[in-house]
């Protein structure tokens, strides 16, 4: 009989995680701890990330494979090229509206969600900081799409995106392709595959490369601050 594998619980006061390659094979790392932005940063410069249900134990994951977008691999179809001369596209302008926009819409559809007031709190203090930062997609003056993450010099960690007019979320992440081409990043991580998200270029890796990707651009990083 096989034995049921133990996952690690992490503790208020000890920020270590496991090695992310010891995650399960659904990417599960290990539950517990908090959402405080020290974590957070210790856990996404390791390319592992929470994800978990409210009133759920915080989980940890780091799975396999994961999805990375490469800037200059992004699809623009003819229509979305047409849809983004309606749009404004503006940066950071409204971050603590793109996540709760993030969780709402999200809510409003009948799907779970992962952001909590605890993880609000925590990005809105690393967007103060300087890490978390959103992308925003304006129509006639009005918030109708956009995405937040994390910035971590030559890495964008992609969290979560929303869109209330058609084309808004991908014209959001066209504008964040745009910006880390222009500091010189090297890759977004979209962290899960999608249909959606591959339809536009993302591309599906094996989660040790991820992860080697990861090391090699945050130690040889010489982008410019966002």
């Amino acid at each position: 009989m096989a034995t049921k594998r133990l996952i690690p619980q992490l503790h208020p006061n000890d920020y270590t995680f496991p090695d992310p390659l010891d995650a399960t094979d659904e990417g599960l790392l290990a539950w517990g701890g908090d959402l405080k932005p020290e974590r957070l940063l210790r856990a996404y410069v390791q390319g592992i990330f929470p994800w978990f249900n409210e009133g759920d134990p915080i989980l940890w994951w780091s799975p396999d494979p994961r999805l990375v977008l490469f800037p200059s691999d992004i699809k623009i179809s003819k229509s979305l090229v047409k849809s983004m001369k309606h749009f404004e596209i503006r940066y950071d302008t409204c971050f603590e509206q793109v996540m709760r926009l993030c969780l709402e819409t999200r809510l409003v559809k009948g799907q779970k969600s992962w952001i909590s007031e605890d993880l609000i709190e925590a990005f809105c203090t690393l967007h103060v900081k300087g890490f978390a930062h959103s992308v925003e997609c304006f129509f006639e003056g009005a918030l109708v799409g956009g995405l937040y993450g994390l910035y971590l010099g030559g890495v964008f960690c992609g969290e979560s995106m929303f869109s209330t007019k058609r084309d808004a979320s991908k014209a959001a992440l066209v504008g964040l392709c745009e910006k880390v081409k222009s500091l010189g990043g090297d890759f977004i991580d979209c962290q899960l595959p999608t249909d959606h998200l591959q339809s536009l270029g993302a591309l599906v890796i094996p989660r040790e490369k991820f992860l080697v990707m990861l090391e090699n651009a945050l130690e040889n990083c010489t982008t410019s601050p966002w």
